[in-house]
């Protein structure tokens, strides 16, 4: 049984799993949703450019959170932003700055994931870092994203362990290449379907005649449900009859935040689109999307000819962006590569002892396996 030794503990990684998951990805035993290949990396990291850093903060008993930050380049992206969109499934949870990206259709900052108390901690971290990029010596309005679950069933979530710098630290230390998976950064202390649930990612790339781009996708996964793999229920009782302890039992309720890549030259109203088409893959491993869940999406495009840089943010300049009838090959290519990180957030996430000597064993992927055969 995989299992974590606690001990007072900052961890900061991006292409490595603390986690100690021997686990196989979901793709790698053949669990592999839709019509897509993926990316090398099968991964938002797939999108070039695109960088990912955690940062597990891990304390006695008591703390088990953390914070995953995902930039949409490596230059200074105040000023040289990107198009977004966002999209809101149930709203029983936060999203802090979502509303200047609705309204300007753009990212200024990176995108970072927390727990539900800790998300002013994290934006003042984001804040801090965005002001001391050279060429911002002027700047006096930072519009932080921060998206968060609540991971009060694992961490006390009351102790607000998270600071500023380990916002900070999340960020500075983002990579390129794999992206570490399960119990770590935002997922450190969130549970799904009653398994340990945490950070997952999958990317997808479509054929040449449908424009060769890459849509990557990384989840902070814990919501509930009735939990289904490839279209087949899976229950803890399921499993429990193939070997080994169930699940505790959850309530559909809970929350995912759902962070979308692409180097698709979209306009913000074809990213909220985008945005909106990965609440089905989340639909297919289970969700209802219950009403006490809080269920978020945030697209952004990385490709040159939307950015938003200073000098065409002041005069008339022409896009070159996919027109509507474009799009169907990458809502496609959404729904997949989200349903496809969920499944890996599971299948890598680790055996994790909460407070109150809660216990949140992380999903048995052999016997899922074995379930699953014909």
């Amino acid at each position: 049984m995989k299992s974590i030794t606690f001990a007072t503990v900052l961890i900061i990684c991006s292409a490595v799993t603390w986690a100690n998951d021997d686990d196989p990805r979901a793709r790698d035993v053949g669990i592999a949703p839709g019509i897509y290949s993926p990316g090398a990396y099968n991964a938002i990291t797939d999108v070039a450019g695109v960088l990912v850093g955690h940062v597990s903060i891990v304390d006695d008993d008591a703390v088990r959170t953390g914070v995953t930050a995902i930039l949409p380049h490596a230059g200074n992206i105040y000023q040289d932003k990107v198009p977004a969109g966002f999209s809101q499934g149930n709203g029983f949870g936060k999203m802090m700055g979502t509303t200047q990206v609705i309204e300007l259709g753009e990212l200024e900052t990176p995108v970072l994931l927390t727990n539900t108390l800790s998300v002013p901690e994290v934006a003042a971290g984001v804040i801090e870092w965005t002001l001391v990029q050279a060429g911002n010596e002027d700047v006096r309005s930072v519009n932080a994203v921060v998206g968060e679950t609540n991971d009060g069933r694992i961490n006390n979530i009351r102790l607000r362990a998270v600071q500023p710098h380990h916002a900070l630290d999340a960020i500075r230390g983002a990579r390129s290449g794999a992206v570490a998976e399960g119990s770590i950064g935002a997922g450190m202390g969130t549970v799904s379907f009653g398994w340990k649930g945490g950070i997952g990612s999958s990317s997808r790339v479509l054929p040449q005649r449908d424009g060769g781009f890459t849509v990557g996708v990384l989840v902070q996964t814990n919501y509930g449900g009735e939990l289904m793999i490839m279209g087949t229920p899976v229950s803890p009782q399921d499993l429990q009859a193939v070997s080994g302890p169930a699940a505790t039992a959850t309530s559909p309720d809970g929350s995912v935040m759902v962070i979308i890549a692409t180097d698709a030259p979209l306009s913000d109203r074809n990213l909220e689109r985008l945005a909106a088409r990965s609440f089905l893959g989340i639909a297919r491993t289970g969700s209802a999307m219950s009403n006490g869940s809080g269920d978020y999406a945030l697209a952004f495009s990385t490709a040159e000819s939307v950015r938003r840089t200073a000098q065409r943010r002041e005069q008339l300049h022409t896009l070159q962006d996919l027109p509507n009838e474009h799009m169907t090959p990458l809502f496609q290519a959404v729904v997949e590569a989200t349903e496809e990180a969920v499944y890996n957030a599971l299948f890598k996430a680790s055996d994790v002892e909460g407070i109150n000597n809660g216990q949140y064993p992380a999903i048995p992927v052999a016997d899922v396996i074995r379930f699953l055969e014909p």
